[in-house]
């Protein structure tokens, strides 16, 4: 990897991300239940059922963790914290083991010289107030209000930035829509009303955040670039849909207090009643944005209920995932933002890595390419004046990858499931290397 940090801007930061049910171990530590155990548990929703109760034990192991990453020479570690493991029913009583966690935690980076990025919420659910209708419920804003302030009144004063809820695409439209993760639905309603009230829940766990005294408070989306899998007229609208659905949508809220005609045209009826007053609440302001990047999908139209598209077959090299590797993609969505939506804020790419089945017997070169092609597209982005001020990788380590299970592994550090070891790779010994020059 033939980079040097004098390459970027000064101040550049880099780091490495994780989210609390893919590596801490659910098992552990009083937690409660999520919505993600109970869909890991039901038949065909996860392979192989398997679920996150021991995942990496980063709950016993994460002094030797944060050693690794203090010794690759990152600045950031971007963790989640989880909902159920300081509040077991989702509200009321909390639970002390988990607080203390986040405590040593946080103390921990602090220690080692780490800035610690918190996310309030990587997707795992307090199973009661799932059965309340979860992220579909009216009462969403309040609880995860009272959830921020429970955690940040512990750690707020010493986390170097936060962000509300990682990737709300994902959270709404991947989970109500598609089903394919917790809890598993596929209904245009909840759809709906999931997409609005992750909106609304970010802005209030904004506004309880500043309240708090904290700074440096941001947003974290993931972004697909869509195009048309031909020139068609319907392709192209197809691309479009696709494009505000995924990509749109969450940045109109955010930045312009209203959603895409392309998405209101089939989710307009089902919102709720009197969504667009709370765009103040959702556009309160932010110190930076988070681009999550990964891959394009080719896009084209389908004859069926709307949003009528579906993907096209690919045409580039694949990751283990069937992603495409278009790094063009990343450069595109951090020049676009800023144009369109952000301006002048900070943007941070909060994820970006690849799945590739390492063996700790062979070197990832492939993983090193795919960072190394997705850093150049950084750097033509910043030279073309998008103010990108950081790069974090997805992720450390091997972990759980949702409906998934452990067979997909991004890691930078290869996790044996059986025994737990921790070996880094390759690419962790490349970033190391200019990481620490």
């Amino acid at each position: 990897m033939q980079f040097a940090r004098t390459d970027f801007p000064e101040g550049f930061l880099f780091g490495v991300a994780t989210s609390s049910y893919q590596i801490e171990g659910h098992g552990f530590g009083g937690a409660g239940p999520t919505h993600w155990d109970s869909f890991a548990a039901t038949p065909g929703n996860v392979v192989r059922a398997e679920h996150g109760a021991v995942a990496c034990d980063h709950y016993h192991r994460w002094a030797t963790d944060l050693d690794l990453i203090a010794a690759m020479g990152a600045d950031v570690y971007r963790f989640s914290t989880s909902w159920a493991r300081v509040l077991p029913e989702g509200t009321g009583q909390p639970n002390a083991e988990g607080l203390d966690f986040y405590d040593r935690l946080v103390d921990g980076m602090l220690a080692r010289g780490l800035k610690p990025a918190a996310t309030l919420y990587h997707w795992e659910l307090p199973q009661a107030l799932a059965d309340q209708g979860g992220w579909r419920n009216a009462d969403m804003p309040d609880w995860f209000a009272d959830y921020t302030h429970l955690v940040m009144s512990r750690i707020g004063d010493r986390v170097w930035s936060a962000a509300p809820i990682n990737e709300p695409w994902c959270v709404s439209w991947l989970s109500h829509f598609e089903g394919a993760h917790a809890p598993g639905l596929r209904d245009i309603r909840a759809t709906a009303r999931a997409m609005h009230h992750v909106l609304l829940s970010h802005g209030r766990s904004i506004q309880v955040m500043r309240d708090l005294g904290m700074k440096n408070l941001g947003a974290v989306c993931n972004f697909e670039w869509a195009e048309p899998a031909s020139d068609s007229p319907e392709d192209i609208a197809a691309a479009n849909r696709y494009d505000a659905i995924y990509n749109r949508f969450f940045l109109g809220g955010l930045f312009k207090g209203a959603y895409p005609a392309e998405v209101l045209a089939g989710l307009g009826p089902h919102l709720p009643k009197g969504w667009e007053d709370d765009f103040p609440t959702i556009q309160a302001p932010l110190d930076w944005l988070g681009l999550n990047y990964y891959t394009r999908k080719l896009i084209r139209h389908a004859d069926h209920a709307w949003p009528s598209y579906a993907e096209a077959p690919t045409r580039l090299p694949l990751t283990q995932m069937g992603w495409e590797i278009y790094p063009d993609g990343l450069r595109d969505f951090l020049i676009r933002t800023a144009r369109d939506y952000s301006g002048t804020l900070p943007l941070f790419v909060t994820e970006n890595g690849m799945a590739n089945p390492d063996r700790v017997d062979q070197p990832d070169a492939a993983r090193i390419a795919y960072l190394g092609s997705h850093l150049q597209a950084v750097q033509a982005a910043i030279a073309a004046g998008a103010p990108v001020a950081g790069y974090f990788v997805w992720s450390l380590m091997d972990n759980y990858e949702w409906s998934l299970g452990y067979e997909k592994r991004f890691g930078l550090i290869h996790v044996d499931f059986e025994t737990l070891a921790r070996t880094p790779k390759a690419s962790y010994h490349a970033l190391a290397q200019w990481w620490r020059d």
